[in-house]
């Protein structure tokens, strides 16, 4: 028997918005789940922005949530590192929300032998710095990045992602990145521990099969996709797995939502 749905687990960009704006039912998504005292987190794959950040982009858009209802892959990094080597050290390719997620951790930045290289999102990759990554994983530093997306969008077309860099950091030292955010289930694990969710109670609700719903399906969530996004609904049948239901869009799910 079907476990009701306590807490709820949704991703940003192509459910929530698309390029800065609201996707109707959004907001009346949103607010119904603070009406009824639901635990929610808003995930997102993009490490470049700090939930304050995230939080008034959304606000813009005319979406209102806390700081603490957003969790970057930034955020699953760092505590992801902190678990595993509390008060360590780094060398980060990211910006503010990647290198703030770490220092709230307790670690230190340096290019000095650090434990591990962590590759963030960044708009401005530099050459000295992926060089600077590429001799440090070579002298044995461990190599980390938040997600394998390996394009972004922007007005002009497809941006170089995260797993591009990676890409190019493994061609030349020949080691592979530990990616933390989607499709890893530890994203969605550790955002469950974020909110003392289960996974026999929470649903995903994404716009990508191969991040947003393979990584509920694998921590054992129930997956709703919704067709706003990146996967049409004639691709779907493409996959070798399914969404447990597939949407129009979040409006088709505000009613779900129990009181």
């Amino acid at each position: 028997m079907t476990k009701p749905i306590e807490t709820w687990l949704t991703d940003m960009d192509g459910v929530l918005v698309h390029e800065e704006k609201a996707i109707p039912g959004a907001a009346e998504f949103i607010a119904r789940l603070q009406e009824t005292g639901r635990s929610f987190l808003v995930l997102t794959n993009n490490s470049i922005f700090t939930p304050r950040d995230l939080c008034a982009r959304l606000r813009s858009a005319g979406i209102d949530l806390p700081e603490s209802a957003i969790w970057t892959s930034a955020l699953a990094t760092a505590r992801f590192l902190s678990e595993q080597r509390p008060g360590g050290t780094a060398y980060v390719i990211g910006e503010a929300g990647m290198t703030t997620a770490l220092h709230n951790v307790g670690y230190i930045m340096t290019s000095q032998d650090p434990d591990y290289v962590v590759l963030g999102e960044t708009r401005t990759y530099s050459f000295e710095a992926i060089t600077r990554a590429i001799q440090l994983i070579e002298k044995g530093a461990r190599f980390i990045a938040t997600n394998p997306d390996a394009t972004g969008p922007s007005p002009a077309g497809s941006l170089p992602a995260t797993g591009s860099v990676a890409a190019l950091i493994t061609k030349a030292t020949g080691v592979e990145p530990y990616f933390v955010g989607k499709p890893n289930p530890l994203m969605m694990r550790s955002a469950l521990n974020q909110i003392e969710g289960h996974s026999e109670t929470t649903v995903m609700i994404g716009d990508r099969m191969d991040t947003d719903v393979l990584s509920g399906l694998e921590a054992g969530l129930r997956t709703f996709l919704v067709l706003t996004g990146s996967t049409h609904r004639d691709a779907v049948e493409r996959f070798s797995y399914r969404p447990t239901e597939v949407y129009t869009s979040i409006a088709d799910i505000v009613p779900l939502i129990g009181g």
